[in-house]
C-alpha cells in the first residue's frame, strides 16, 4: 500500500448520483468526468461507483481562485 492510501474496506464509495450531487452537477457531467478518465471509478455490475476522496481532490484541484488586486 502506498503512503496516503486507506485499505479499501476504510474508502468510502459514491453512487453517480450522490457524486452529482455533491459536485452540483448532473449525472451525465459525472459520467463523462469518470468515461474521460478524469474521476476515477470502479464498475459495479452496470454501475459505477467513485471513491470519496477522489472527489474531494478533484474539486480542489479544479477549484480557480479569484486574485485580487
Amino acid at each position: 500500500m502506498a503512503a496516503g492510501e486507506r485499505p479499501l474496506n476504510e474508502v468510502k464509495f459514491l453512487t453517480v448520483a450522490e457524486v452529482a450531487a455533491v459536485m452540483r452537477v448532473s449525472k451525465m457531467t459525472v459520467y463523462r468526468l469518470v468515461h474521460s478518465g478524469h474521476l476515477p471509478a470502479i464498475r459495479v455490475g452496470r454501475s459505477f461507483r467513485v471513491p470519496e476522496q477522489a472527489v474531494h481532490e478533484y474539486l480542489r484541484e479544479s477549484f480557480v481562485g479569484v486574485e485580487t488586486a
